[in-house]
């Protein structure tokens, strides 16, 4: 089967078109998934993290998740013309434990890798095994890494069309973890005070900076674990 065509019908399957909806169990550090969806590999504007990762399948989500990632980056190809993403992991097929993540765990937890530009230019963020898949990262306090620097219009906006496209399914975003000096850098750009007034930003320190990547748990209702 032509690439081409294997992708077009993940994004048919990630939109949820002739398939059950999922069904979460218990809470993202604690639960697991049920029907879980796998995100696609790549699209128009955007990538998985490692095909690897995807062959393992380590992006699998809800599929009212699917649903809101696939559409917010239909919507960035018009607000966002020419920037590209990346997307980081997700869970299992049917959630449970997911090391070395401490949650991920019921299909409601997304990652995405920061966008960068280098040269001016909007570019996928380097991934490969020797940085642990972008993970290994280390952004200063300033957004940079060497050349690279976080495009924080182009995050910005991401999560302004993310926070918007789950409100239109029914769900919202429970929380987005940045690390906190990255977050003021966040507010001056153009969605910086509608993601201040409108969106749940962790303030607390996180196990491990998310400075290469940003966390976002979405807010879905879910069975209890014993269901």
């Amino acid at each position: 089967m032509p690439v081409s065509s294997l992708i077009a019908g993940i994004v048919l399957l990630a939109s949820g078109a002739g398939s059950l909806e999922s069904v979460c169990h218990g809470s993202a550090a604690s639960g697991r998934l049920s029907r879980g969806v796998q995100l696609p590999l790549a699209g128009q504007n955007y990538s998985s993290y490692s095909a690897l990762g995807w062959v393992l399948g380590r992006t699998y989500v809800h599929s009212k998740v699917a649903q809101v990632v696939v559409a917010t980056f239909q919507a960035l190809e018009m607000t966002a013309p020419g920037k590209i993403y990346v997307v980081g992991e997700t869970g299992l097929a049917a959630g449970g434990r997911f090391s070395p993540h401490k949650t991920h765990q019921n299909g409601t937890s997304v990652d995405f890798m920061v966008p960068v530009m280098l040269a001016e230019r909007s570019v996928p963020l380097p991934a490969t095994s020797l940085n642990q898949f972008g993970y290994g990262l280390e952004f200063g306090n300033d957004g940079s890494w060497g050349s690279y620097r976080i495009d924080f219009e182009a995050l910005g906006e991401h999560l302004y069309q993310l926070d918007r496209k789950a409100r239109e399914r029914g769900i919202g975003i429970a929380r987005v973890i940045l690390d906190v000096p990255l977050q003021k850098l966040l507010w001056k750009s153009s969605r910086g005070k509608y993601l201040r007034d409108n969106v749940v930003f962790s303030t607390r320190p996180a196990w491990v900076r998310h400075d290469e990547h940003y966390h976002v748990d979405f807010r879905v209702r879910c069975k209890a674990t014993q269901d």
